[in-house]
């Protein structure tokens, strides 16, 4: 999500046309005017820049940008992991009921991301893994990359050795990797619809990190591959089998331009209320809203919280045919372009309703204000965490997940009482 929000008081047209030049030649396109000040959508690399100490840029209290400085820490899929990583080991340490862990080391509560390596850094240990289940199949995705490119299935350790002489590193013990690389355990039992994967992509707001405040948007989709899943070995090449992006499935036999291969979010509830249950649903969707929220606290830490920062993330999740939800990866520029008439009503009413919290009533930025929105001005947003009402109301806690519930979110309806309960998290 890329905007600048900044006031500008033109002299001349022929000023104003240079400096929109200037603007779009540093990966700034405006989208909006009024007449004391305009919007601009602001690329990631533009963001580094503006931030940057070498470029000397300082942004006024009325301009906001629409990532923090170090959005990375969570949108880098190595750094991502790592810092969720980190986040449980901490817990451990200060004995949290939220870190513990089954008879077989497996947390809980904080087991939402698939079994992860960095490569070349981490072989050794992947080596080990590999060995404890040889059959298993793992997926390498480049750390820095987007809508699938350079993503490949594996189930052989052969395999690696090829992407190693390919990519020309000497040593997986070095760090002279050209490329840095992740390498996940693969969901192979994935939960279909009409025999076909697919995965969600949930549009999350955050206006702070310290304290934590983030929106849930509910407009979110599902993205289905167009050819059907098979776990067969023999199919580990076709991409169109295997991953969900749409800059991938638009270019298969198979693509429908129509609907785009897409289901909204309320479709997919509706479908699992009636082949699942209400009851399983609504866990479902709680345990989406908590992987969420510790995905965020796990970087929030170490987010650096400029006053002038919000950003909306795309958050990927898989289900899997047990209906457990994994957390794939957050992106920080979710594409805003439309392959369907639905997907331009979508991402209209996204970036209207993201404006509208990150500039309430249309008025001039400034980012000393409290970035606390009035609810009228929501839209399809809705509070998934609040810190600082939490500890305000003295409610903040962690949250132990009682057999048959899951933690939800404030306001969220026990399961096994069927009484609205206020939950929470610290």
């Amino acid at each position: 999500f890329r905007i600048m929000a900044g006031k500008v008081k033109w002299v001349t047209d022929i000023e104003k046309s240079v400096l929109i030049n200037n603007f779009e030649k540093r990966g700034w396109i405006q989208v909006a005017e009024n007449e004391d000040w305009n919007f601009y959508w602001m690329s990631v690399q533009t963001i580094r820049n503006v931030f940057s100490v070498e470029t000397g840029y300082r942004l006024s209290d009325d301009q906001i940008v629409n990532h923090f400085p170090n959005h990375y820490e969570l949108t880098r899929k190595d750094l991502m992991v790592k810092n969720i990583k980190r986040y449980r080991k901490e817990l451990e340490k200060e004995g949290s009921p939220l870190a513990e862990k089954d008879e077989n080391g497996k947390y809980i509560y904080l087991d939402f991301v698939p079994v992860t390596f960095m490569l070349p850094a981490d072989y050794n240990l992947f080596v080990e893994e590999f060995r404890k289940n040889p059959s298993s199949t793992w997926i390498m995705k480049p750390c820095g990359k987007a809508q699938g490119k350079g993503i490949f299935l594996i189930n052989k350790l052969s395999q690696i050795k090829k992407w190693s002489r390919d990519s020309k590193t000497s040593s997986f013990v070095s760090q002279s990797s050209k490329e840095a690389y992740v390498i996940s355990l693969y969901i192979n039992n994935p939960l279909l619809i009409g025999g076909k994967k697919f995965d969600l992509r949930l549009y999350v707001l955050v206006s702070t990190y310290r304290p934590l405040r983030c929106y849930m948007y509910k407009l979110g989709f599902c993205r289905f591959c167009t050819v059907k899943y098979t776990p067969s070995t023999s199919e580990l090449d076709n991409m169109f089998v295997h991953l969900t992006n749409v800059a991938i499935q638009k270019h298969g036999d198979d693509y429908n331009h129509i609907h785009g291969g897409k289901w909204t979010v309320s479709n997919l509830r509706l479908y699992l209320e009636s082949t699942r249950g209400k009851e399983v649903t609504n866990k479902l969707f709680d345990e989406i809203h908590w992987i969420i929220v510790q995905s965020l606290k796990a970087v929030a830490p170490v987010m650096n919280n400029d006053k002038h920062c919000f950003e909306c993330y795309g958050y990927d999740i898989i289900i899997d045919d047990k209906l457990k939800p994994w957390l794939i990866e957050v992106n920080a520029s979710p594409s805003l372009t439309s392959s369907t008439a639905n997907d331009r009503i979508l991402k209209y009413n996204l970036i209207n309703d993201t404006l509208n919290i990150a500039v309430p009533n249309g008025e001039i930025p400034d980012c000393k204000w409290n970035k606390s929105p009035p609810k009228e001005v929501l839209g399809n947003y809705e509070v998934l965490y609040d810190e600082e009402m939490a500890q305000s109301d003295g409610t903040d806690r962690d949250l132990r997940a009682r057999p048959g519930q899951s933690p939800g979110v404030k306001g969220s309806r026990a399961r096994d009482s069927g009484k609205p309960v206020l939950t929470t998290w610290k």
